[in-house]
Formats: structure tokens, C-alpha cells, sequence
């Protein structure tokens, strides 16, 4: 029985590398952002199902070293991003979604909250770093603004998870050929894959 935190993820790590061994065909620079959704999830799917952008890597560490806001879409998401990285690199984490105005905006316009949130971000932080681990709608919006040139995120983490509006967001993202992004293919995602995206960068950086 293992009890120590740190030889429990050690040794986590050790069991996901002798699984994945041979398993894995793509570029060596993003099988740490791979096997620590893996850690996080137990789920192998993602070997295969998570998609980088050309040189996303690189582009997501000059991101967080600039120090750029990293927008998510729930406070579950922002409460497990590291802050020791985050504070050593300048980032702060913004999710507007449970602020009353927010509430009262998306009620009084029979829209999710976490649009509102995501139109809040970009009026506020139009080049940040955004992470979506939730909501297909927050990321429906987010593409719709980029689209109409308001937003030009760094980085866009597009891993929301369910089953109406995922895969329709996800091929959004996917066709801003020019934003660097990193989702989950398929239905499966959620606030834990994206927190592990996020960590493994931040780490990594």
C-alpha cells in the first residue's frame, strides 16, 4: 500500500507510461499534457481522441509566461488550476459565471450563463488564454466572436463534455484554422480534462 502523495502519483505515472508504451503514435512534445488527463481520468480514450494544433505546445508556454488571463467556464475549473504556477507566471484566473449580474443577464435573456460569461471575457480580455471544460455554448460564443474578429485568443482549450451542442462546438473550434487549440475529439471532455490541460502546461512552462 502506497500512502505517500507524491510516490502515489510517481508511481501513477509509471503504470500510464508501460500502458501507453508503443501505443502512441504522435509528436513526444504533447504526451505530458496526454498522460496527465490520463492521470486524471483512468481513461486511455484520450490517447487518441486528443487533438493539438501545429505547435500548440510552444505557443501555450509563451502564453502563460507573458502572464496572459486564463478565462475558464466554471469555478470548479478555476478553483483546480494551480495558483503556485499561475502566481510565479502572472496569470489570474477569471470565471465571472456565478457574479448576480451574470444571473440576471442570461435570465433576462433565456440564454446559459456561461455565454454571458465568455461575452464578459472577451470585452475585457480578448487575446487571453481560454479554457472550456463544460459548456458547448461557452464555446459556441467564444468561436462566434472570433469569428467576428473580437476575440483572437493565445490559446483555446476546447474540451467540454455531453451530449447536445459538444461535437457541433468542438468542429467550431476545430475550423479556426488559425487559433492554437487543444480538444477533445468525440463527446467526452470535461472540467477535470481541461484542469489537467491546463496543469500540464503550467507545469511544463
Amino acid at each position: 500500500m502506497i500512502l505517500n502523495p507524491d510516490e502515489i502519483e510517481q508511481e501513477s505515472m509509471r503504470i500510464i507510461e508501460i500502458l501507453i508504451s508503443g501505443k502512441y503514435s504522435g509528436l513526444a512534445e504533447n504526451l505530458p499534457v496526454i498522460k496527465r488527463v490520463i492521470h486524471a481520468t483512468a481513461d486511455f480514450d484520450f490517447l487518441e481522441s486528443l487533438y493539438f494544433s501545429e505547435n500548440v505546445i510552444n505557443k501555450a508556454h509563451d502564453a502563460i509566461k507573458s502572464g496572459l488571463n486564463i478565462i475558464t467556464d466554471t469555478i470548479m475549473l478555476k478553483s483546480g488550476i494551480s495558483k503556485t504556477f499561475t502566481q510565479k507566471f502572472g496569470n489570474n484566473i477569471i470565471c465571472h459565471v456565478n457574479e448576480p449580474e451574470i444571473y440576471d443577464e442570461a435570465k433576462k435573456l433565456n440564454l446559459t450563463r456561461a455565454i454571458i460569461n465568455i461575452e464578459r471575457a472577451v470585452k475585457e480580455s480578448p487575446s487571453a488564454i481560454y479554457v472550456i471544460g463544460n459548456s458547448p455554448t461557452a464555446l459556441i460564443k467564444l468561436c462566434e466572436l472570433i469569428k467576428e474578429g473580437r476575440a483572437n485568443p493565445a490559446l483555446v482549450i476546447g474540451v467540454p463534455v455531453g451530449f447536445v451542442n459538444v461535437i457541433e462546438a468542438k468542429e467550431m473550434l476545430m475550423n479556426l484554422s488559425d487559433i492554437p487549440k487543444i480538444i477533445a475529439q468525440g463527446r467526452k471532455g470535461g472540467s477535470t480534462v481541461a484542469c489537467a490541460i491546463v496543469n500540464a502546461l503550467l507545469y511544463s512552462a
